[in-house]
């Protein structure tokens, strides 16, 4: 036998060793939905001891302050991993719970919305929400900047300007240069 036969024959004997391993031939195998990396977060601003602290939410629209401002008005955990959390913002239920009384025929949203020009962001609370606290208003404004940062270039360290407006004429303004760090 001629050596190139030899060689194709030890070849082909164990390319049918290999293929004859007993492992069983299958199918598709449904594990689940397809392998996901870390859902986005937010910081939303909520309070601890009187100060303002970041919570990071899972948010399927990171960079949109609306969307942020929804998250805080669902209120904070009962409690977070550092203690309890509280907010001065009211809850979307007790803010259309209080527009149901005062204005039935209101459309029940609860949730405050932002216009946004450049750097400056509008928000207009909805109906119900009254003039709120300091530490209220600081949540708002913290939350929709830092929320409004996420979708700027890195380098920029230009400050957020937000404007605050309710019933009444109430309006409040200020930066997001003096939130805590997220």
């Amino acid at each position: 036998m001629k050596a190139t036969h030899r060689v194709a024959l030890l070849i082909a004997s164990a390319m049918l060793a290999l293929s004859a391993c007993g492992i069983p031939e299958t199918g598709v195998v449904q594990a689940g939905g397809p392998a996901s990396g870390i859902p986005p977060k937010t910081p939303v601003y909520f309070i601890r001891g009187g100060a303002l602290v970041a919570a990071f939410l899972p948010t399927d629209r990171p960079g949109d302050a609306e969307a942020a401002l929804g998250l805080l008005a669902a209120g904070p955990s009962p409690v977070g991993a550092s203690g309890p959390l509280s907010s001065d913002v009211p809850s979307a239920a007790s803010a259309a719970a209080r527009r149901a009384t005062a204005v039935p025929k209101q459309a029940a949203r609860g949730v405050p919305t932002v216009s946004v020009r450049g750097d400056a962001l509008s928000i207009r609370l909805p109906s119900g929400f009254g003039k709120l606290s300091r530490l209220g208003t600081e949540q708002l404004i913290c939350t929709a900047a830092a929320a409004h940062r996420i979708g700027q270039p890195a380098g920029d360290q230009v400050a957020v300007t937000v404007t605050v407006s309710g019933d009444g004429g109430w309006h409040a303004e200020g930066t997001d240069e003096g939130c805590p760090d997220a």
